[in-house]
C-alpha cells in the first residue's frame, strides 16, 4: 500500500519524507537502549569502587 502511494516520479519528496520518518523511528529505541546501558554500567562501576 505504501509502495503504491509513493511510486512514480512525482512523489519523490513524499518517499524521502517517509524514509526519513522510518529512520527517525528506528533510531529512538536504539538510543534509549544505549543510554540505559550506559547508566547501568556507571552504576555497577560506582558500586564496585565502594
Amino acid at each position: 500500500m505504501c509502495r503504491a502511494a509513493l511510486s512514480g516520479d512525482s512523489n519523490v519528496k513524499k518517499a524521502e519524507a517517509v524514509n526519513d520518518g522510518i529512520v527517525y523511528l528506528m533510531v529512538i529505541p536504539y538510543l534509549l537502549v544505549v543510554i540505559i546501558g550506559y547508566f547501568i554500567y556507571r552504576m555497577y562501576k560506582k558500586k564496585k569502587a565502594v
